[in-house]
């Protein structure tokens, strides 16, 4: 997992990068929806359906990452209450990666972890605001996938 540096989250999430180059803007509503979560949730855990992909390279916008993902977040956490870890992993038959924007400015980045797959656990989350952008290492665009949010291991 590649933790991303403040100014990479200045230049590329809020939106301090040139508006030409279409970077990740965390203030965009999110594609695939929201939901608010409090530790200990059940059923854990929780899938939703997504699509990876975006036409928008990272390469392009400041961040040490690679691939390339939509301009507004494809999913949105509202994360409650105290945990030891929390996971995010993406499972999709395209080679996915995955972009994250907690609430204490952290970004993380994250692209082979099972296979193609990436996954990202966070120790002790922050509560806050997740966004969180499921993209394609080489721009494929409209690839079926699920995201999945869980506080077991994965």
């Amino acid at each position: 997992m590649k933790r991303l540096s403040l100014a990479a989250l200045a230049a590329a999430v809020l939106g301090l990068a040139s508006p030409a180059l279409a970077c990740p803007d965390w203030t965009g509503a999110p594609h695939f929806g929201q939901i608010e979560l409090w530790a200990g949730f059940t059923p854990d855990p929780y899938v939703r359906n997504i699509t990876a992909g975006g036409t928008h390279n990272l390469a392009t916008c400041g961040i040490n990452a690679a691939g390339f993902v939509t301009t507004r977040p494809d999913f949105d956490l509202y994360w409650n209450g105290q945990s030891a870890q929390l996971t995010f992993a993406v499972e999709s038959y395209a080679d996915a990666v995955l972009l994250i924007s907690g609430p204490n400015g952290e970004v993380w980045y994250q692209d082979d972890v099972y296979g193609s797959n990436p996954v990202i656990s966070i120790a002790n989350p922050p509560q806050g605001l997740y966004d969180i952008w499921i993209g394609s290492y080489d721009g494929s665009r409209r690839n079926p996938g699920r995201l999945i949010i869980t506080e077991m291991g994965y």
